[in-house]
């Protein structure tokens, strides 16, 4: 059990993580959108779209931040020691969209200033998750167990790479939520906005898998030794054909659930493909899961609350997405 706790315990992060990509992502998606609404209205019809269930996406982030600090205590110390500023910038933005999103919806005279800041909200926050997640992955430089790189220590190419990724693959996840949830103008100014994107997701993701290998020799010979490249190519290949899928799905009509689905698993492959070439790196180039890993008993001590506590969450998520399934009318009001 000493070998598979800490490997439970990163998959549960993971799919935290991950889940909070996929179902917050195309609410801060429609956040970067916002500025292409071509009226209020529709920017209403946008936000409608979302209001029932953006709340409970949330969720997930705390479930990864908690498990984290619960398994993984070192790493946890050292990922907020190096990162608390683009960790303490993503929460403001976080809690700047949120009431953005509330009071817009109750505002009059300043009504367009909301929107705004709902976008700009939206916009920083998806921008500083990327930054976190690239400066993750990119290492970070320790000394006897401490964080040597200062306080702009994340601030790099990458990172900054990283970060206007996310950005625009946020946008392609609320555009194609758009031609999942909606009809008529606001469907056609999603699908427009969507076929570019998907142009753009394709070329981050390309530069971001091509500059990958190269942060550390550990990674590149995790994808090119030994013949590693031919058992972790079905990935990118996969990768390759979802964004063709994706590509034409986006303008074809009568299946407006395909580009979202698409679209989730395209984020999915990219997610895996970052796992494959960081692991068993918990916070590379030098700390494991295990060397990062609280004791066997406190692992499993919190491994039980967990088995209480996710299949609630995900039934609760479940439930919720089934009450407001289909589409989302222009005139369904939010109060």
């Amino acid at each position: 059990m000493e070998y598979w706790l800490p490997v439970i315990w990163f998959g549960v992060i993971g799919f935290g993580v991950l889940m909070y990509v996929l179902l917050d992502g195309f609410v801060l998606g429609l956040g970067i959108l916002a500025p292409f609404a071509e009226d209020e209205d529709q920017l209403d019809h946008m936000m409608n779209t979302a209001a029932p269930i953006w709340d409970g996406n949330e969720t997930w982030l705390v479930l990864g931040g908690v498990a984290l600090l619960a398994a993984f205590p070192k790493a946890y110390a050292l990922i907020l020691s190096a990162l608390y500023l683009p960790v303490l910038l993503m929460l403001i933005a976080l809690v700047f969209r949120g009431v953005a999103f509330e009071f817009r919806f109750k505002a009059q005279r300043s009504k367009f200033l909301w929107g705004w800041a709902f976008a700009l909200g939206s916009l920083c926050a998806a921008f500083w998750q990327g930054v976190i997640l690239g400066a993750v992955v990119e290492g970070m430089p320790m000394q006897a167990g401490k964080y040597i790189g200062g306080m702009l220590g994340f601030f790099s190419p990458f990172s900054m790479l990283t970060g206007a990724a996310v950005v625009f693959g946020y946008a392609l996840l609320g555009a194609c939520w758009l031609i999942l949830k909606t009809e008529g103008a606001l469907q056609h100014v999603a699908r427009s906005l969507a076929r570019p994107l998907v142009l753009v997701v394709v070329v981050f993701m390309g530069l971001v898998s091509a500059w990958l290998p190269f942060l550390d020799s550990r990674i590149m010979a995790r994808w090119f030794d030994g013949g590693n490249f031919w058992w972790l190519s079905p990935v990118p290949l996969l990768v390759l054909a979802v964004a063709f899928a994706l590509w034409r799905a986006v303008m074809a009509q009568g299946r407006d659930a395909r580009p979202f689905v698409l679209t989730l698993c395209f984020f999915g492959l990219g997610f895996a493909g970052l796992v494959l070439g960081i692991w068993p790196y918990l916070v590379p180039p030098s700390l494991t899961i295990w060397q990062a890993a609280a004791s066997p008993s406190s692992q499993m001590f919190v491994l039980v609350g967990l088995v209480l506590l996710l299949p609630v969450i995900l039934g609760y998520t479940w439930w919720s997405y089934r009450v407001f399934a289909g589409k989302v009318a222009a005139d369904s009001g939010y109060h």
